[in-house]
């Protein structure tokens, strides 16, 4: 689970505060999420933003600095403080410990330091019990075009988004032909290139508002309108806006493009999990294979790639354990061919969850949301499937617990 930890600084000194958010924005750990010139205004900058770090310089002028840091502490307990000195003077690191600060660190400082003290606040507040904000990144990638790696990625989103203490959001990454807002019958206000292009003044409150909310739950990011626009979107840009999307969301699905583009290495880099939707013919089976091959080249990748076969049952397919020997590896999830009901939910824009909700496509979903949602990991592929299972049926009533297993 990929971990991102929002801040909020504060230093009057304003030399000082730039080489620190010059510091910070160089780091995939965090997100700046605001910043302040007065220690007056600080503790109303953190009830507004709720930080999970505080960052309170005392150089300019410690007494105030100090009791600030009792107040922050006072009005907001889950906010963590670290505190930051050119003074190595003991009295005054002991009065910071004293009145709240978790982290004392002196400048200038050092990068490796900070992402020390950083990583201990981070692991402090999973052994204290606290929520954290942790962030399960799922990229979904096709073996080959028409595979249905969209529409994988549409209703896992939407079902993940279902579920109580979930947020989750969609980005649309093939930014020529990428059309999740057509499954989701949504026309957007803002693209991935207005995000991107804005990014160093957005925050958590602005990014929602530029996102398109579907009636699932789910936050959609689409790809450009334009064609010639989908230059406008650089890696640099795109790693910022995952930054600040894995910072506000708990689930964060990526849609890749087919051509496995520098955006797309971004993504699978970033992922916590890669479904690799394929189906069971000769040219996709290749396909995996060479994806495969080129994914060892990343430390990591392969290691996190899961293949899913996608529309098992239609005639003329090569058999499960031929495709197993096939890539050398499991098959990871199966979702059945049930051609009538995904056309209806591609031409009506609305999602399995709403569209057939009993259907046995869509108990599929439900249980591959299960396994890949951050829950605990099973021990066998059996154990794996019927703890997802029991999970999902949950949703409807319990009489309608062996309809659904004797229904399809």
């Amino acid at each position: 689970m990929s971990s991102v930890l929002r801040l909020a600084i504060v230093d009057p000194q304003d030399s000082a505060r730039e080489t620190l958010k010059t510091m910070l924005l160089g780091m995939d750990i965090v997100w700046l999420e605001a910043e302040c010139s007065r220690y007056e205004f600080f503790a109303d900058v953190v009830g507004q933003t709720q930080p999970d770090v505080g960052v309170i310089s005392l150089d300019a002028n410690p007494e105030k600095a100090l009791a600030l840091v009792e107040n922050v502490r006072q009005i907001a307990p889950n906010c963590s403080l670290l505190v930051v000195s050119s003074s190595t003077d003991g009295q005054l690191i002991l009065r910071a410990m004293r009145a709240g600060a978790k982290e004392y660190l002196n400048t200038p400082l050092n990068v490796e330091d900070l992402i020390h003290a950083l990583h201990r606040i981070g692991n402090q507040g999973v052994a204290a019990g606290g929520k954290g904000r942790g962030c399960t990144v799922i990229a979904v990638g096709g073996a080959t075009g028409g595979v249905g790696s969209t529409s994988v990625s549409v209703n896992l989103g939407c079902i993940l988004a279902k579920q109580p203490g979930n947020t989750v959001a969609l980005v649309d990454l093939d930014l020529s032909l990428g059309d999740a807002d057509v499954f989701l019958d949504t026309i957007p206000d803002y693209t991935l290139v207005d995000v991107a292009q804005n990014i160093t003044r957005l925050d958590f409150t602005l990014l929602k508002r530029s996102l398109t909310k579907h009636s699932s739950g789910l936050y959609l990011l689409p790809r450009p309108v334009q064609l010639q626009d989908t230059s406008l979107v650089t890696p640099n840009d795109f790693q910022r806006v995952l930054g600040l999307m894995k910072a506000s969301f708990s689930h964060l699905i990526l849609d890749l493009s087919k051509g496995y583009s520098e955006l797309d290495m971004v993504a699978l880099r970033e992922a916590t999990h890669v479904l690799l939707i394929t189906q069971l013919d000769l040219p996709c089976l290749r396909n995996v294979v060479r994806l495969l091959m080129s994914f060892e080249e990343i430390d990591g990748l392969k290691d996190k790639v899961k293949i899913v076969v996608n529309r098992v049952g239609l005639d003329s397919q090569i058999g499960l354990k031929k495709a197993q020997d096939t890539i050398g590896r499991d098959i990871f999830w199966q979702i059945p061919n049930d051609y009538r009901v995904m056309v209806e939910v591609r031409n009506n824009g609305v999602p399995l969850i709403e569209h057939a909700p009993r259907s046995g496509i869509a108990q599929s979903f439900g249980g591959l949301a299960d396994a890949v949602g951050g829950g605990e990991p099973q021990n066998s592929d059996e154990d794996r499937k019927s703890a997802a299972g029991r999970r999902w049926l949950n949703f409807w009533p319990a009489k309608g617990g062996k309809q659904l297993a004797e229904k399809e």
